[in-house]
């Protein structure tokens, strides 16, 4: 069987799911076979999940030539952006790069481009290491999120909104001042701290 379609499928459940349905047997139930094909890619599920995560980073397609010709900055955002939306249809796999750091090809590629840029622009070996490490974390911490809203009970943006224009202001006044604004919606959220965080970078970069 190939290995595309046993990841393919391992990708949807955990998509459909969650990364806990996902075993050998769930899988090889899935696929009308036995784990013991999937034993002949795979010697544990840890092999199959570290299969799956770097599945989810391939989605995400940039071109390392032109990165390089963007500046880092507009590289770096054009990274991000594209990391988020990638991540972000999969949630349920993302959090599983939050249990280890990933290593497969695709995953090894996106750090490469991006650490190239940033070496390519004058940042000092460890500078550039920390700021890919920040950056890939920030869109992590996002794109798990992104689905999070209005589901299992919460409130959802227009709910919030309506709570936050209700409060009363002798006890919070300022919260009164922003309620129109307010809650931020979470992609508006992750592009302005996105800027916020790009302009640190370039600070840090020019006192190096």
């Amino acid at each position: 069987m190939p290995l595309e379609r046993i990841v393919s499928t391992a990708l949807q459940i955990v998509d459909d799911e969650g990364a806990d349905a996902l075993s050998m047997r769930t899988l090889a139930q899935r696929l009308g076979s036995g784990t013991a094909t999937l034993y002949r890619h795979f010697d544990s599920r840890a092999a199959l999940v570290a299969h799956v995560v770097d599945r989810m980073f391939g989605a995400v397609e940039l071109n390392g030539d032109e990165l390089l010709a963007m500046g880092w900055q507009q590289a770096l955002r054009t990274v991000a952006h594209t990391m988020f939306e990638g991540m972000a249809r999969h949630r349920n796999a993302a959090r599983l790069v939050v249990e280890e750091i990933p290593l497969g090809p695709n995953a090894m590629a996106l750090r490469e481009h991006c650490v190239a840029v940033l070496l390519d622009s004058g940042f000092p070996p460890r500078l550039a290491a920390h700021a890919f490490a920040t950056l890939s974390r920030y869109v992590l911490g996002f794109a798990i999120q992104v689905h999070g809203h209005g589901g299992g009970g919460q409130l959802d943006d227009a709910q919030a909104s309506a709570v936050f224009q209700s409060v009363d202001p002798a006890l919070f006044p300022a919260t009164v001042t922003v309620a129109g604004s307010m809650p931020v919606p979470i992609e508006e959220e992750f592009s302005f701290g996105l800027e916020l965080l790009l302009g640190g970078l370039a600070h840090v970069c020019d006192d190096v």
